[in-house]
């Protein structure tokens, strides 16, 4: 099956069925698959098979053509996270070798300033404005609407492999150079029914969307379509439009990152809406603080679910129910820490550095084994190589799992701290500076010290009229971690760095404060 198959299917059986809702309107799934070959039909023309067509957008209904009609084309659709600088985006572009891309007329100029860095790029398809950048018109630029309207598709396009590249995503950077991980329409579709399966999926679901779709969260807008479930797609999150729209398309599923679930529990319409409708709340993305978590399952009820997977993954491969979350409540809190067990058409373990499973209760590495995963880093053999060693992908978070098949994750690896010889897991830190009243968000890294080799430090941000020290926090620390996961100081900030997604930027924070 082809990730456009998604679309074809559901424009034979219910052609006039709501398959989106977007600010530019709403569309069938007749409508929409339409939309998908016309685009697919133009980039063929444009490019060739296996051509790389870069996307810079916020959520629109051209991202939702992209995601089935460049892949139908044969090509694959890389994503471009438009919250990076535009230097950044033309070195993923360039190093896409990308021939095409599709940009919305906001982001137009930026790019248009760093044209000459990326220039395997023949063809720039401008979104939602005209085709033409500050010094007028320009040979590359072409407009979307017009593009796609002078097409006209065949009534049968070429089909592509299954083991065609679709999608290329590049890991979030968060320890150094992204990497394009490759997923083919076998890992993405394998992704998808994995997920269906596992959080039980419904054609009657309203789904909204509110990840930004230039992050792999975005399958989740494909996993229902799947299913013939409509989506209402936010162009970008905005907590008071979430409950909005939540009450007036009466949504049953949503997603959302521990970012997004903090700020919509400190929004003064967390109690002011309906909201009897949702039936399924997704989190992932990062580890989600319990005491975020409590306050969710308090104010939402026994709707909470999470999932481990990441951009390797086309998803997730570790399902955290409901049931487990409801128990959780009714007295297992050990539980909320946890982040699932694997989901059916996966396995993952925790192993050692000579790959030997360890037994529950013994930290380790995450691997993952099945068909979703990526097939490679794109141009980066020696990467994919040490990825896969020994037959399992190897995922670099640090993890444990119970004798009940549970896991925990403990860190990433890059993020452990090594303070006089002792392992410092920044989440367990974490989790204590979320149970503190005056604490809004926080990130534990490691400071490079002469005596100690790193010194644990937290950085914080406040609550709204909140008002605490330093010295307040380490006490209260200490009151409940051994000395040396106690942080040796604190740096109060006004904002935490985060990718797209929500994962705090730690690389950012330890550049920072290096020196401090």
């Amino acid at each position: 099956m082809l990730m456009g198959d998604i679309l074809e299917l559901n424009s034979i059986k219910e052609p006039d069925r709501l398959a989106l809702v977007t600010e530019a309107g709403e569309f069938t799934f007749a409508q929409l698959h339409e939309r998908a070959r016309r685009l697919a039909t133009a980039m063929a023309q444009l490019g060739a098979p296996r051509d790389r067509v870069a996307i810079l957008s916020q959520n629109t209904v051209e991202y939702v053509d992209a995601y089935y009609g460049v892949p139908a084309a044969g090509m694959a659709l890389v994503f471009l996270n438009y919250r990076l600088n535009p230097h950044e985006l033309a070195w993923i572009i360039d190093n896409s070798q990308a021939t095409i891309l599709l940009v919305e007329h906001q982001f137009l100029q930026s790019m248009l300033d760093v044209r000459a860095d990326f220039p395997t790029v023949k063809h720039i398809v401008v979104i939602g404005g005209p085709a033409t950048g500050d010094d007028g018109t320009r040979s590359d630029l072409l407009a979307y609407d017009e593009l796609v309207a002078a097409v006209d598709p065949p009534p049968e396009l070429p089909r592509p492999s299954e083991d065609d590249v679709a999608w290329q995503l590049y890991t979030s950077g968060t320890t150094g150079r992204p990497k394009g991980a490759m997923l083919t329409h076998r890992s993405l579709i394998t992704a998808l029914l994995n997920a269906i399966i596992a959080y039980d999926v419904q054609r009657e679901d309203r789904s909204l969307m509110c990840f930004p779709m230039c992050h792999v969260s975005g399958y989740l807008v494909t996993q229902h379509h799947m299913v013939g479930a409509s989506v209402v797609l936010m162009r970008a999150y905005e907590p008071g439009l979430w409950f909005d729209l939540v009450d007036e398309h009466e949504i049953t599923a949503s997603g959302l990152a521990p970012t997004m679930m903090t700020v919509l529990l400190q929004h003064p319409g967390l109690h002011t809406h309906d909201l009897s409708t949702l039936r399924s709340i997704g989190y992932g993305a990062a580890a989600m603080p319990v005491e975020v978590l409590k306050a969710a399952i308090a104010r939402f009820g026994p709707v909470v679910w999470s999932g481990f997977g990441m951009t390797e993954l086309g998803g997730n491969v570790l399902m955290h129910p409901v049931s487990a979350h409801v128990r959780a409540v009714n007295g297992e809190e050990h539980l909320l820490a946890s982040c699932g067990m694997p989901m059916p058409l996966a396995a993952a373990k925790v192993v050692d550095e000579e790959m030997n499973e360890l037994p529950p209760g013994e930290i380790g590495e995450i691997v993952i084994k099945g068909e979703q995963l990526l097939v490679g880093y794109w141009d980066k053999p020696e990467a994919t190589v040490e990825a896969f060693k020994g037959g399992w992908f190897h995922t670099g978070d640090l993890a444990r799992r119970d004798e009940e098949g549970y896991f925990y994750i403990v860190d990433r690896m890059k993020d452990m701290i090594i303070t006089g010889g002792e392992n410092v897991y920044s989440r367990e830190v974490e989790e204590i500076l979320y149970a503190h009243p005056a604490v809004s968000e926080a990130a534990v890294i490691g400071i490079p010290d002469d005596t100690w080799g790193e010194r644990v430090a937290a950085v914080v941000t406040l609550r709204a009229e909140a008002a605490v020290t330093d010295a307040e926090i380490i006490r209260f620390c200490r009151g409940q971690l051994a000395g040396f996961k106690t942080p040796r100081q604190v740096l109060f900030v006004d904002e935490i760095p985060k990718n797209v997604s929500g994962k705090v930027l730690k690389r950012e924070l330890r550049d920072r404060f290096a020196t401090s």
